[in-house]
């Protein structure tokens, strides 16, 4: 396996026999906990943008010559829009001080709305994924971060603000 395939599957996590997308998906879960718990808010800031410049070369590496740019296995787009997702999460824990794991339901929230706005693809998601490019690859999963990102941050203001939990 050349290096840009590890990196692009995501150390292989992509090369799940069924659901290749949300196997990764789960893989950057505790990949983002480490990388929060270990560096920080900042830390972990700088990991989602070298994941995104990095998964961009290793996608563009991994499938050069290959009629389809964005194969099942390339998983790595699904790490940096998971992360994008996990951000208001981060950013929550940090600012209150709190454990980020008893914030288990942003993390719930930013998993299923990141699956969800990835396959389902709305607007600019569908947008970047019609590219048909290494860029494409990696921008369709940043658009559905975000997106699933907002959400998370309405479920906060619903669960805190509303609720006042």
């Amino acid at each position: 396996m050349t290096f840009s395939r590890l990196i692009a599957t995501f150390f292989g996590a992509g090369l799940a026999p069924k659901a290749p997308g949300t196997f990764g998906s789960l893989a950057a879960l505790p990949a983002g906990w480490l990388v929060f718990h270990l560096t920080g808010l900042n830390g972990f800031y700088i990991a989602l943008i070298a994941v995104f410049f990095i998964g961009w070369w290793a996608t563009a590496d991994a499938t050069r010559g290959m009629d389809d740019h964005d194969p099942g296995e390339i998983v790595i787009d699904e790490v940096a829009g998971q992360w994008i997702a996990l951000a208001p999460v981060f950013i929550g824990a940090t600012h209150a001080g709190a454990d980020v794991l008893a914030l288990w339901p942003g993390w719930v929230v930013a998993f299923a709305g990141f699956r969800l706005f990835d396959i389902w693809k709305p607007g600019p998601v569908g947008w970047a994924d019609r590219r048909g490019d290494a860029l494409g690859v990696m921008l369709d999963d940043v658009f559905a971060g975000v997106m699933a990102a907002i959400c998370v941050m309405i479920g906060a203001g619903i669960s805190h603000g509303v609720f006042g939990v």
